[in-house]
């Protein structure tokens, strides 16, 4: 994929412009003024299909970090330590992610109860991987992912070799492009993958007629990228308060309404969205606690959020 959704930008674009227009009253449904309280709910997690190892249902995903934020990275995994979440997803195409993550899980000295994902590409080969596994620090990833399917008839076969060298656990694939889907599917038709990471959300529900029953068929795990659309979620959420059922299904904030539907698909492994903000982080993680909405509140949630316009707050 091209790089997970990073919704703090456009968090933060909702207080300017709330203080701008004298409406900061209807923000508070968008994001938390500090951190949110954590629910003491037990954590939702979900199976890799392939192993049965379970998986919390959120992680967290990486850019393209400079140095600048190693500081709010080592916050960030430090307190999805805290709250339980294990999966962090970066690549190699990432600027410094890798180095900053590898820093951060060494300091913290939690390498041993996260699961790390990383990309490679076709150009990078071996030298790229090998460069990944002493930037993050470690001798083996749990995930290594053809980043945006760059490359898998010829990644695939030392991808296989290292897995039996216990270089890596896992075996994947990446799009974050609804123009890549058909690709993907063909794909998960041809080669024995054990995760596959796509974007969806409530908004882009194109994995949902294909990519995602596939999955289920062919007993693939599912990371989902861009669960936020790249912020445009947020942005279209502005000024409008959560349904009143919201609490049925445990739901506090927009985040959570949007990584709820996204890992209720039963096809779901688990969601990565981005953060930089330990508070966004701690609201992210608040969707993997408390009720998931069935099959029947997931229609209601895709009503709600498509009769927006027709419904303000």
């Amino acid at each position: 994929m091209a790089r997970n959704d990073m919704p703090d930008g456009g968090r933060r674009r909702f207080i300017a412009a709330g203080a701008a227009a004298g409406v900061g009253a209807l923000l508070a449904p968008l994001l938390p003024a500090a951190e949110p309280a954590v629910s003491s709910a037990p954590l939702i997690t979900k199976p890799i299909p392939s192993s049965g190892e379970q998986l919390p249902a959120i992680g967290i995903g990486t850019d393209s970090f400079s140095e600048s934020a190693r500081t709010e990275i080592r916050a960030e995994l430090g307190r999805m330590s805290e709250l339980g979440g294990t999966v962090i997803d970066t690549a190699a195409a990432y600027g410094d992610s890798e180095a900053l993550i590898g820093d951060a899980l060494a300091s913290l000295g939690s390498r041993a109860h996260v699961f790390l994902a990383t990309k490679l590409v076709a150009s990078g080969g071996a030298e790229s991987f090998a460069r990944s596994l002493e930037r993050l620090k470690t001798d083996h990833v749990d995930l290594l992912q053809v980043h945006n399917l760059n490359g898998v008839a010829t990644l695939l076969p030392p991808m296989q070799q290292w897995k039996k060298e216990k270089k890596i656990r896992y075996i994947g694939a990446t799009t974050s492009r609804v123009s890549q889907h058909a690709e993907m599917a063909a794909t998960m038709r041809a080669y024995p993958l054990d995760f596959i990471q796509v974007d969806y959300s409530i908004a882009n529900r194109d994995a949902a007629a294909t990519i995602l029953p596939l999955a289920a068929e062919r007993r693939i795990a599912v990371l989902v990228n861009l669960p936020f659309g790249r912020s445009s979620l947020f942005r279209e959420a502005a000024g409008r308060a959560l349904p009143p059922w919201a609490a049925d299904i445990d739901v506090k904030s927009w985040a959570q309404y949007f990584l709820k539907y996204v890992i209720s698909h039963p096809a779901v492994t688990c969601a990565i969205p981005g953060s930089t903000q330990v508070g966004h982080l701690t609201d992210n993680q608040g969707a993997a606690r408390g009720r998931l909405p069935d099959e029947s509140q997931r229609r209601r949630m895709e009503e709600y959020w498509d009769n927006r316009s027709a419904s303000p707050a």
